[in-house]
């Protein structure tokens, strides 16, 4: 296992941020850490790349504990605000970086694969959002690490620049690379990962692969303009199929025949309670997140 965590608990006073998570990434895989903000995500990796003293626990890294100085050339890290010195021109930071590794990665590689060619005069300051993320995935990359942090690695982009990321970061994870990503695109995470973890309050509220998790099951998602927990059980026994609530949203566990949505319809119109949406098929993985949390990723 490239990262393997014990029971993390990272208080900041009475609030913990993480509340005893057990997590393990295996070698050559990527893990998509999804969650609403405030989940613990960032905490998270801040433990990882050793920002963060776990208050209770214990994690380690290719085996070593996060602040070995051995991994600083073996762990890559792009963080969402980028870390970057807003001074210096693009190129300059780049090379700065690759200089820093024994074998870096051939830096026009990366400056032709992530469109960076017309920006390495230009000072950090000088660089849009989405321009930002890519200056600091190529530093990310450029040390061919064995481990590597992505958070939000698209988030900014246009979508001809979302779609050559998602295919390095495939191409990475393809040659060896243990990945972990952070997003709040759960398409991203469903086409990329091959591990995902729902992270909530600091704790693990599932962990599958895409379609472990997403799971094979037809059925009705309903979208009503109150908390529908106060009239589960009466649709289960209505219903006499599974129903679960969160937030707005329920989530009917049966076939969606015209006798179910005519039973449903008909229980909306006799409690005088309103659908905003429905929706008959498979679930996504946006609907798992939102079913467990209760909150949508934002």
């Amino acid at each position: 296992m490239s990262v393997v965590a014990s029971t993390l608990v990272v208080r900041y006073g009475r609030h913990e941020a993480l509340a005893g998570i057990d997590l393990t990434m295996p070698r050559g895989r990527l893990t998509a850490l999804l969650g609403p903000n405030g989940a613990g995500k960032t905490t998270f990796v801040e433990c990882i790349v050793g920002l963060r003293t776990p208050t209770e626990g214990r994690i380690e890294v290719l085996g070593r504990a996060p602040d070995d100085p051995a991994l600083r050339t073996r762990v890559g890290v792009m963080l969402q605000d980028g870390g970057l010195p807003l001074a210096a021109p693009a190129g300059q930071v780049l090379a700065h970086v690759a200089a820093m590794h024994a074998r870096p990665r051939d830096r026009g590689e990366l400056v032709e694969r992530l469109g960076l060619g017309a920006l390495l005069r230009r000072p950090v300051r000088r660089l849009s959002g989405g321009e930002r993320q890519r200056l600091a995935l190529a530093t990310a990359l450029v040390g061919r690490p064995q481990v590597l942090l992505l958070d939000e690695p698209t988030a900014g982009l246009d979508p001809q620049a979302r779609v050559a990321v998602r295919d390095l970061v495939r191409e990475l994870r393809d040659e060896g690379t243990t990945i972990l990503l952070t997003t709040h695109r759960t398409e991203e995470a469903a086409e990329l990962a091959d591990q995902v973890v729902v992270l909530d309050a600091g704790r693990v509220r599932a962990a599958g692969s895409p379609a472990e998790l997403v799971g094979q099951d037809r059925g009705l998602r309903i979208l009503l303009d109150r908390d529908p927990g106060a009239y589960r059980e009466e649709l289960e026994h209505l219903l006499r199929v599974p129903v679960v609530a969160s937030s707005r949203l329920l989530e009917v566990r049966g076939a969606p025949s015209p006798a179910l949505l005519h039973k449903v319809t008909g229980w909306a119109r006799d409690n005088d309670v309103r659908i905003l949406e429905l929706a008959a098929g498979h679930r996504s993985l946006e609907d798992v997140v939102l079913a467990l949390t209760g909150r949508e990723l934002r």
